[in-house]
């Protein structure tokens, strides 16, 4: 179950990260491109793309944030993942330090010149590689996020870079299982106010105590609330009782299931995995009439095998059941500003 909620919180993450730029792809939009991206034939739209280079990026943060001390490599990797092929949201030269003056969009603070960049980051990489006590380690990322995007070390992109830094910093730091979903997740705390998160950054550009106090301060609560909001989807019966069953029930309510294939969904929610028998109550009949009525499941991707040929799981994402997942989860509460559109 943790898996199935870390695939669906993945996409939404990189959904948000990339509205924070401005990106508006639709969350239907977004939910088919993911599943066409799965087919190397497709070619999804500059939007979507933008969202799925997001979620590669996070795959390789997960990957390899904790193989060493954070490095220039490791940050302009992540930038070239970000950026490489995208044309309004990419950069000319992806994977490398900006060697030209920048501005930001709304911003009072110029960014220092292109010859200070590489000093600048340094100096950073090595704050940010600092052992510091637990009870300042949040400190420590929110403070990082801010001076990376101060530094501006890229043509274009730093936000998205920024955020998945902050990532990294808090799986090194065990703050975040990238075992199960994510239970910390810093872009969904910037995507839930951006107006708020634009604001609190611009207030630490002055690099006085009030400002990166207050910058801080709204990093570190809305870290807080957002475990709080999360902290239910680790008790099975609250899922499968509040998210997963009225989900299902809207994917039938839509006309994509049958009511007996909205039946055998409600016995995989509840038992997480299942074999073919568990489905008899769902499936009557002869086992090669079940079997073809699984067949149907796997291939509208609602159903996958699970540890083995034989056995199954539900798909929370993407599939046709996620629009349905992120409406109710924001019926629940859980859902940031930033992802509320059309949805219903």
């Amino acid at each position: 179950m943790f898996f199935q909620l870390k695939e669906l919180f993945e996409l939404l993450t990189s959904i948000m990260s990339a509205r924070i730029e401005g990106n508006r792809t639709s969350l239907l939009d977004a939910v088919a491109g993911a599943m066409e991206g799965r087919n190397p034939q497709s070619a999804p739209s500059e939007g979507v793309e933008e969202i799925l280079k997001i979620q590669r990026a996070m795959a390789f943060v997960e990957e390899h944030a904790s193989d060493g001390p954070l490095t220039h490599l490791f940050i302009r990797e992540l930038h070239r993942m970000v950026v490489d092929g995208l044309r309004r949201e990419g950069d000319r030269t992806p994977g490398a330090y900006r060697v030209g003056e920048v501005t930001i969009g709304q911003a009072e603070h110029r960014p220092p010149f292109p010859s200070d960049v590489l000093s600048d980051m340094t100096k950073l990489l090595d704050f940010a590689n600092e052992e510091v006590e637990p009870h300042k380690q949040l400190l420590q990322s929110a403070i990082v996020h801010h001076r990376f995007l101060w530094i501006h070390p890229f043509g274009n992109g730093n936000g998205r870079v920024a955020r998945l830094l902050t990532y990294a910093m808090l799986i090194r730091q065990g703050f975040v299982s990238t075992t199960s979903y994510r239970a910390v997740n810093p872009t969904a705390v910037f995507g839930a106010d951006r107006t708020g998160y634009y604001d609190n950054l611009a207030r630490a550009d002055r690099l006085d105590d009030n400002g990166l106090i207050a910058w801080c301060t709204n990093v570190l609560n809305g870290l807080n609330a957002d475990l709080e909001r999360l902290r239910s989807l680790r008790d099975h019966a609250f899922v499968t009782d509040e998210l997963l069953r009225p989900a299902i029930d809207r994917l039938h309510d839509a006309g994509r299931i049958t009511k007996r294939e909205r039946d055998a969904l409600r016995i995989v929610a509840a038992k997480t995995t299942v074999r073919a028998g568990d489905l008899e109550p769902a499936f009557p009949g002869t086992p090669a009439n079940r079997s073809h009525a699984i067949r149907r499941l796997l291939d509208q991707g609602l159903l996958t095998h699970a540890d083995g040929p034989r056995s199954y799981r539900l798909v929370f994402a993407p599939s046709d059941l996620t629009v349905h997942l992120i409406h109710q989860l924001d019926r629940m509460g859980f859902l940031p500003t930033i992802l509320r559109d059309n949805i219903a």
